[in-house]
């Protein structure tokens, strides 16, 4: 199957979403945890968090346009603070769901049934139910010319995981915490882990560390 540029233009608009939205593989499904400034609670499943440094420790996201109303950039830029909560096995239908157009007024937390935990020092609510879970103060946003999507900017200020899912070099294995990926839009994998490997040298083969 071979489709050129001029072909993709033509293609029905949520055929060219499926299609374009599964090219980057597997990505990692979190929610994203945000309050606005009248204490309303809001939660929202987000498949495009990145890395972007490990000192300073800062995570990238990406929001879609800022055409229509998108309650998490606004509680985002409002308040400056957010948390993002890995979506494990236990709770990918409810984290799913987060993602249908409910009113600013109604909480995602108490519509798919997740629980908002608070811990000090953060303003914005985490996911009681995840294993993997983080605080972040806004640091940057840019609007992204080409499409109008919007680039966040988070430091890590707080982080909560499950003691032994952590090696001794710092590793945190998600496999075992139950962490699951998503590919497309709507379809969630849980992970099997093949392996890690030693860091890389041009003279040297690499071995398992496992």
């Amino acid at each position: 199957m071979q489709i050129t540029h001029d072909e993709l233009q033509q293609l029905d608009d949520r055929y060219r979403a499926n299609l374009i939205n599964s090219l980057s593989g597997f990505k990692s499904a979190n929610l994203i945890g945000t309050v606005d400034k009248q204490g309303r609670t809001n939660l929202a499943i987000v498949s495009s968090v990145f890395h972007l440094g490990a000192n300073p420790p800062l995570l990238g996201m990406i929001s879609r346009p800022h055409s229509v109303a998108r309650h998490t950039l606004d509680n985002i830029l409002a308040i400056g603070e957010y948390t993002i909560n890995h979506v494990n096995a236990a709770i990918w239908t409810q984290a799913h769901q987060t993602s249908a157009r409910f009113p600013r007024e109604i909480s995602e937390f108490d519509a798919v049934g997740l629980s908002a935990q608070w811990h000090d020092g953060v303003k914005a609510p985490f996911v009681a139910e995840s294993r993997l879970k983080y605080a972040l103060k806004l640091r940057s946003h840019q609007t992204i010319d080409l499409n109008g999507v919007v680039l966040l900017i988070g430091e890590v200020t707080q982080l909560h995981v499950e003691q032994g899912a952590v090696t001794d070099s710092g590793y945190i294995d998600i496999a075992q915490l139950g962490s699951v990926a998503v590919s497309g839009l709507d379809s969630y994998h849980t992970a099997q882990n093949l392996g890690r490997l030693s860091y890389a040298k041009p003279d040297k083969v690499p071995q398992r560390l496992d």
